[in-house]
C-alpha cells in the first residue's frame, strides 16, 4: 500500500482520504453549488462520490501524487479537498481545490493549495503545474494568482470554456 503524506499548514492538515471523510465528502459533491465549476458541473450522488472518493486514492498508487482530504487542525474538521490531479485525458499536472461551502472565502484553499503546490515541486519535481478554472470561476481565479499562477490561455475542456492558469517552480540558487 502507498503511503500518502500528510502536510500541515498553520491552520490545516492535508491527510489521506479514509472512511471518516466519507459523509462530509458526499455531501460536497452533492451539492450543486460545490460542483457547478467541477466536471460536468453536476453533483453526485453517494455512490459516484465514493467511486470519486476511490479514483482520488487510487491516483496515489497509479502516479504518485494525487489529491488530500483538508482538515482544521484545531478540530478535525473536513474542509474540502486540494492537490494534483493528472488521470488519462487531462492536458497536464493540475492543482486543483473544492471547498465546502461553509469553509469558502477564508483563505483556506490558498493555504492549503500553497502546500501542494510546494509539493509538487519539492517531491514530485515538476517542471510546470496547470489549474484548469472554468471561465466563470472568478474565486478560483483569485486563488490562482495569489498562488503565483499566470493566465496562459483558454481552452474548450470538458464542454466549457476554461482558463488554463501555468504554475512554476520557484527559481533556485546555484
Amino acid at each position: 500500500m502507498i503511503e500518502i503524506p500528510t502536510l500541515e499548514t498553520d491552520r490545516l492538515r492535508l491527510t489521506a482520504f479514509g472512511n471518516r471523510h466519507f459523509e462530509a465528502y458526499a455531501s460536497m459533491l452533492g451539492d450543486p453549488a460545490s460542483t457547478r465549476f467541477v466536471g460536468d458541473g453536476h453533483p453526485l450522488d453517494r455512490m459516484n462520490a465514493w467511486r470519486s472518493m476511490a479514483m482520488l486514492l487510487g491516483h496515489w498508487a497509479l502516479r504518485g501524487y494525487g489529491m488530500w482530504a483538508v482538515e482544521l487542525k484545531d478540530s478535525g474538521e473536513f474542509v474540502g479537498r486540494v492537490g494534483l490531479h493528472h488521470p488519462e485525458g487531462w492536458p497536464d499536472l493540475e492543482l486543483g481545490w473544492m471547498l465546502m461551502p461553509d469553509h469558502q472565502h477564508r483563505g483556506y484553499a490558498t493555504e492549503a493549495a500553497r502546500a501542494a503546490l510546494d509539493f509538487a515541486f519539492a517531491q514530485v519535481k515538476a517542471l510546470r503545474v496547470v489549474s484548469l478554472i472554468r471561465i466563470e470561476n472568478t474565486a478560483s481565479e483569485r486563488v490562482a494568482r495569489r498562488l503565483g499562477g499566470r493566465q496562459a490561455t483558454t481552452i474548450d475542456f470538458l464542454g466549457s470554456a476554461t482558463l488554463v492558469y501555468i504554475y512554476h517552480p520557484p527559481e533556485t540558487d546555484g
